[in-house]
């Protein structure tokens, strides 16, 4: 999932500095949310194995 923020940064960082502020936008606005659900997604990761008595990695 780190794999698509970073596609949709870069995509975004390059649209914006050829000026297509749109894509820009929008490829960062994709970025931003991926990386919240990544980031719920490794919380919820952490506390079910917390709960399960395993040490994190």
């Amino acid at each position: 999932m780190l794999s698509w923020i970073i596609t949709f940064l870069v995509i975004a960082l390059i649209s914006g500095v050829l000026g297509f502020t749109g894509i820009a936008g929008a490829a960062a606005g994709i970025a931003k949310i991926l990386f919240y659900v990544f980031l719920v997604l490794l919380v919820i990761s952490l506390v079910a194995n917390a709960l399960r008595g395993r040490p994190p990695v």
